[in-house]
């Protein structure tokens, strides 16, 4: 009877042990397992760190070598030389193509019956003249000439332009420019070698002149109301910022605002003063034909009456002028 409860006991003895030591390898490896879990993190924090570090570094070094003076200096020098080359290749482009233009209009020109004398450039005149013995007398032709867009997709007709002699006007600038001579149902046109050119020293005349709160130009009155001015006393043409004004001393012959109704063009007739003349027009059922003293003149006071007239919203062109 002792025996078996000596063996009981024993049994519930060893069980409990068993119990301690099963918990004690649970216990054991839960602290294993924490361990490892810490040791990954600590090895994936300091391989972020170290590519933390690694991209200052690099990004250090990259500032470092923005702000080398040499290095910068040498990408400057590249870029300048860089755009150089691009304007020189620019240049020569432009001039190639006016080249192949100008030799392409001399090909056609071998067949025309008519060409255009005078310089292409602002302050000349161009003039229909027959080139052959099968061109009819001009005298006998209607002539109509048209301002032409650089690229060729635009042509407009410049209204009351039918004279032998035409003289550009700073609207021409950029713009080729054709006649057109119809007779007997045929039609030749005529045009410009390229596109007429701005005068010498022109820009910057009109840059002195705009410094001023208002320009004055001497100028005769050549016609009024379509009828020649028997007069050719000097008046003073006064280009304001925001009006015209036309005077003999202290006779106003006619003072306008800028608006809708007035105009202002390079004169479209014929004679040799054209390109020192323009048409005005300070309202409906007035004009005059004003003849200035000098060719730069003239187209000075153009641009600069449409420069003030455009900073009061209007458009300052020539009769059914596109703009």
């Amino acid at each position: 009877m002792a025996s078996e409860d000596a063996k009981k006991l024993v049994n519930q003895e060893r069980s409990f042990a068993c119990a301690e030591i099963e918990s004690a390898r649970a216990v054991v490896q839960r602290f294993g397992e924490a361990l490892d879990e810490q040791e990954r993190n600590t090895e994936n924090s300091k391989t972020q760190e170290v590519e933390g570090l690694i991209e200052e570094v690099q990004e250090a070094r990259r500032i470092k070598l923005l702000h080398q003076p040499s290095k910068v200096m040498d990408m400057e020098h590249e870029l300048r030389a860089l755009r150089t080359l691009i304007r020189e290749k620019s240049i020569f482009s432009v001039k190639l193509q006016k080249e192949l233009a100008m030799s392409k209009r001399a090909e056609e020109k071998k067949s025309c019956l008519y060409v255009l004398e005078g310089s292409e450039t602002l302050g000349s005149c161009l003039t229909l003249k027959p080139c052959s013995n099968n061109a009819l007398q001009l005298s006998k032709c209607s002539i109509q000439w048209y301002r032409v867009s650089s690229d060729g997709d635009r042509r407009d007709k410049i209204l009351g332009a039918n004279k032998l002699t035409y003289a550009p006007e700073p609207l021409d600038v950029g713009q080729v420019l054709e006649a057109d001579v119809i007779s007997n149902g045929q039609k030749a046109t005529v045009s410009t070698a390229g596109p007429i050119e701005s005068a010498a020293g022109l820009g910057s005349y009109v840059e002195t002149l705009l410094r001023n709160s208002s320009s004055e130009f001497n100028v005769v009155i050549s016609q009024m109301n379509g009828q020649d001015h028997s007069s050719h006393s000097t008046h003073v043409f006064n280009v304001g910022k925001m009006r015209i004004k036309l005077c003999r001393g202290w006779i106003t012959k006619s003072r306008e605002i800028y608006s809708t109704s007035m105009q202002l063009c390079g004169v479209r007739g014929d004679g040799s003063a054209a390109a020192k003349s323009l048409f005005w027009q300070p309202r409906k059922g007035l004009s005059y034909v004003l003849t200035f003293e000098l060719e730069r003149e003239r187209n000075a006071a153009i641009m600069i009456a449409r420069k003030y007239a455009l900073d009061c919203n209007v458009t300052l062109a020539g009769p059914d002028d596109r703009t």
